[in-house]
């Protein structure tokens, strides 16, 4: 069985991490895979929900492939991990996990490269790395410390602290707490709310957004009024006026 398994629902492709005697923990081969989806989404498909097989959404890294690298080969096996997650984060496709189990390590790298976080009730999320001897190496330092301020995210590798369910949706981690079952059905609800947007709209939230929080107030005032005379004077803009005008939802390109 592949490693990742993609599976194409009219509009949404579901992206199932497929390694559950491993917790879905995160191999090269299954890096790889994600990449390649991102890299060329299917024709059609306008938003993806990423699960786990087997009770977990991801474990983190291998660590069996970790303790084979020298210092140089974990630098550019970090950057590798940079790249994928921030063409999760950038492709302009809206990305929703369903999390169940561990959401640990670089598995809660994984999460919070994508938009939309739904969790189990027994979700687990964690940064044990700083408890191993080792350091996070595939983003968490910019996209969960910033979700969660510098402070916290210390502290959480330092203890090795976990955080549940509800917790994470307090701190931001997660979006919404979902009972148990619950999780896939929600995302893929969400997905297609999503994927019903105006193409256009969605991309500048993708794209905009983030990038407009790396910028000074100023030049991130002027982006986001860039931003909003693309989409304003977008065909989309004028069906969305249209249906609103006609009492009917919209018929977007």
């Amino acid at each position: 069985m592949p490693d990742l398994l993609i599976d194409v629902q009219d509009t949404i492709a579901v992206l199932t991490l497929n390694r559950p005697d491993k917790r879905n923990a995160m191999s090269d081969g299954l890096l790889s895979e994600i990449d390649g989806f991102f890299r060329t989404p299917p024709d059609g498909v306008r938003a993806a929900v990423i699960t786990g097989a087997g009770g977990h959404y991801c474990a983190g890294l291998d660590l069996s492939e970790h303790v084979a690298r020298d210092a140089e080969g974990t630098l550019h096996h970090s950057r590798g991990w940079h790249a994928v997650m921030d063409r999760v984060q950038g492709s302009g496709l809206p990305v929703v996990s369903a999390l169940t189990g561990a959401v640990i390590g670089g598995g809660l790298e994984l999460a919070t490269s994508t938009h939309v976080r739904i969790a189990e009730p027994d979700c687990i999320f964690q940064l044990p790395e700083g408890r191993r001897g080792i350091f996070v190496g595939g983003g968490a330092t910019v996209r969960v410390g910033r979700i969660l301020g510098p402070d916290r995210m210390t502290e959480m590798m330092l203890t090795g602290r976990k955080y549940g369910t509800d917790e994470a949706v307090a701190l931001g981690l997660a979006h919404y707490a979902v009972g148990a079952g619950e999780a896939l059905p929600r995302a893929l609800e969400v997905a297609r709310q999503i994927a019903g947007n105006a193409p256009l709209s969605n991309y500048m939230m993708i794209q905009g957004i983030a990038r407009i929080a790396d910028m000074s107030r100023q030049d991130g005032l002027f982006v986001e009024s860039m931003a909003a005379a693309l989409a304003q004077t977008s065909p989309d803009a004028v069906e969305g006026l249209a249906a609103f005008l006609d009492k009917r939802a919209p018929r977007f390109r």
